[in-house]
């Protein structure tokens, strides 16, 4: 991997991981100190990024990472949803025992951070995406990168899993999910998976707050008590 790819990989990882946050300065110096790399190829890695759409560049300002206005997050909600039935129903297609268990340990891991409490939108932001490219990577790479691009315009401050219910909710479709992947059932998990972003958009579209940029991390699951 060259070291523009390098950069541009770790950039979009701080994105997903909600390191860096929309509207966010990125300051090349800090980037290139942060990552152990001169200013050229994060320079470069900002310039590929920026063509993907994930960062926007002003010459005044710099750059930052993309802030979704809510005609566009709607539309990459329905691409993702077309985009993802597909992959989905490809993963089952190709899925293979090992592929079928690092989808479980994936969804068990959410499923017990939710019964447990305590984590943070944040962090079930982080494993909800674990759960779908543990699915997504059993198709193909370059489907596989296509959705990375799609998923990194959407980071885990404006995560859809701030809300109790709503999440019990989403989780409750993973659970189909899985039982479609595991019963083998292409169609069903395709179906399922493009339902499940349509619902996505629909919570964002009800609550303002995870459209809104640099929004706090502020934990909304209770610990549990024991």
């Amino acid at each position: 991997m060259s070291r523009t790819a390098y950069v541009a990989e770790r950039i979009k990882d701080d994105v997903a991981n909600g390191v860096i946050k929309p509207g966010e300065l990125i300051k090349q110096t800090v980037i290139a100190k942060r990552y152990g790399v001169s200013a050229t190829p994060v320079r470069e890695a900002l310039r590929l990024l920026e063509s993907d759409g994930v960062i926007t560049y002003s010459a005044h300002r710099g750059a930052s990472v993309r802030e979704l206005k809510p005609e566009t997050a709607g539309d990459l909600y329905r691409l993702r949803a077309a985009a993802e039935a597909v992959a989905a129903q490809i993963a089952v297609e190709r899925m293979t025992p090992a592929g079928l268990q690092k989808v479980r340990s994936r969804h068990e891991r959410l499923k017990l951070a939710l019964e447990k409490g305590g984590a943070t939108p944040a962090e079930l932001s982080v494993m909800n995406r674990e759960f779908h490219f543990a699915i997504y990577e059993m198709s193909s790479p370059i489907i596989v990168q296509h959705l990375d691009i799609l998923w990194s315009r959407f980071t885990p401050g404006t995560t859809v899993w701030r809300d109790q219910e709503d999440a019990a909710e989403l989780q409750k479709e993973h659970d189909l999910i899985l039982a479609a992947v595991e019963a083998k059932d292409a169609a069903a998990a395709a179906a399922l998976t493009a339902a499940h972003i349509e619902h996505a958009a629909q919570i964002r579209e009800r609550h303002p707050e995870t459209r809104a940029a640099g929004t706090d991390d502020r934990q909304v699951f209770p610990p549990d008590p024991r």
